[in-house]
C-alpha cells in the first residue's frame, strides 16, 4: 500500500510505503519533522487538519509545529 504525505511546511508532497505509517518522516526538502496516520486514522487526522486549518500541528508528545 502507498502512502501519500503532504508535508505542513513547504507542501512537498511525497510517497511511503506502507512502513511510514503511525511514524515521524523527516520531509527531504525542508527537513520539518511530521506524522504519517495509521490508515485508521486518517479520517479522525482530517478532521484535526480541518479544524486546525494549518496554523499548529501538536503531535501526540505534545510537541508544537507551525
Amino acid at each position: 500500500m502507498q502512502i501519500i504525505a503532504k508535508c505542513p511546511e513547504c507542501c512537498r508532497t511525497w510517497q511511503f510505503d506502507s512502513s511510514a505509517a503511525d511514524r515521524r518522516i523527516r520531509c527531504r526538502k525542508c527537513g520539518r519533522l511530521f506524522k504519517v496516520p495509521k490508515p485508521d486514522e486518517v479520517p479522525k487526522a482530517a478532521e484535526v487538519i480541518e479544524r486546525a486549518k494549518g496554523t499548529i500541528y501538536v503531535d501526540e508528545a505534545g510537541k508544537t509545529y507551525g
